[in-house]
């Protein structure tokens, strides 16, 4: 299923979604990946940092992936170069999330379809900020 259809299916998915992996978290606060975290963190989301070179970002623990997770995932946003998506599409059908989220510019058809016949919802080449903020999700 892709979420990129509607902006009430995208709003269906923020408003039910309790916990964001975020897959290329920056700790450097001009990151785009760490501008959203921090966002998505105001707006009551338990995020959950996912890069391999850190141990903790935002003060919170940071996985090296997402089969190191070792709690239920919602959502996989992701921040990583299209040709890498594939591989993470495969670990977030692995530890059973329910959405795959590509942000702005990143693109990857093989992906979405790993996730989508999987049944994950995807989005692809949206940023989760901005439609949170857009379509006005929590209010």
């Amino acid at each position: 299923m892709f979420a990129n259809s509607g902006n009430d299916r995208i709003h269906t998915l923020l408003e039910s979604a309790r916990t964001i992996a975020v897959v290329g978290l920056s700790p450097r606060p001009e990151r785009p990946s760490n501008q959203v975290a921090r966002y998505l963190i105001a707006a009551g989301y338990r995020v959950i940092p996912v890069n391999p070179a850190h141990a903790e970002i935002l003060g919170l623990p940071c996985y090296p992936d997402l089969r190191a997770i070792p709690e239920p995932v919602d959502i996989v946003d992701c921040f990583r170069r299209s040709d890498e998506i594939e591989a993470i599409a495969e670990d977030a059908v692995a530890i059973g999330a329910k959405v795959l989220w590509l942000q702005l510019g990143v693109v990857n058809e093989a992906a979405a379809a790993v996730a989508a016949r999987a049944g994950l919802a995807v989005v692809m080449d949206r940023c989760i900020k901005i439609d949170h903020a857009v379509l006005g999700v929590g209010r």
